[in-house]
């Protein structure tokens, strides 16, 4: 699907709770990755995505197609106080964030995520700002290759668990901003 065929932009309230199911579908299907009986309040969170557009500075971005059908959504945190992960990445200054991107099944291979994340890199660079982050699991390997694609970075120093789930950590450095130097 080209960019042409995509538009990325604010979530509307009246699509929060389709968007939250749509991630919930996302997430149950991943094959090794926690279901909602082993991580409730994951996917609850999920579930409940528009309560993220509470929070300053963060965007509950969707993806539509040219008919309006909802593709897909990701979180953008112009400021990691508001991240809410595990790890350091709270702590982080001059750095945006991105969680919980998912794609609907029947949109896979379209783009959707790729534009969905340049579109929160775009964010990032307009406030300046040194880097994006963002975790991962090996339960989604296809978004992980994404990213690194991307020119995402393994940043160790952000791992974390999440009761038995490893979560891994990365990095875009984008070369403006202050110079943050490397996550310590």
């Amino acid at each position: 699907m080209s960019g042409g065929r995509l538009r990325i932009g604010a979530a509307r309230a009246d699509e929060f709770d389709a968007l939250g199911q749509l991630l919930v579908d996302v997430y149950t299907r991943l094959e090794g990755f926690p279901g909602p009986d082993e991580q409730p309040r994951y996917y609850a969170l999920l579930a409940n995505i528009g309560q993220f557009t509470r929070k300053p500075q963060v965007q509950l971005l969707a993806a539509h197609d040219t008919e309006d059908r909802l593709l897909g959504g990701v979180v953008y945190f112009g400021d990691m106080a508001h991240y809410g992960s595990g790890g350091i990445a709270g702590t982080l200054t001059e750095a945006s964030g991105i969680r919980l991107l998912g794609v609907a099944p029947a949109a896979r291979g379209m783009g959707v995520g790729r534009a969905l994340t340049e579109a929160c890199i775009l964010r990032a660079r307009e406030r300046g700002h040194a880097r994006v982050v963002l975790h991962t699991t090996r339960a989604m390997q296809v978004a992980w290759g994404m990213y690194e694609r991307l020119g995402f970075a393994r940043a160790p120093a952000l791992d974390f668990m999440q009761g038995d789930l490893a979560v891994f950590g990365f990095s875009l450095e984008l070369g403006i901003g202050p110079s943050a130097g490397p996550i310590p």
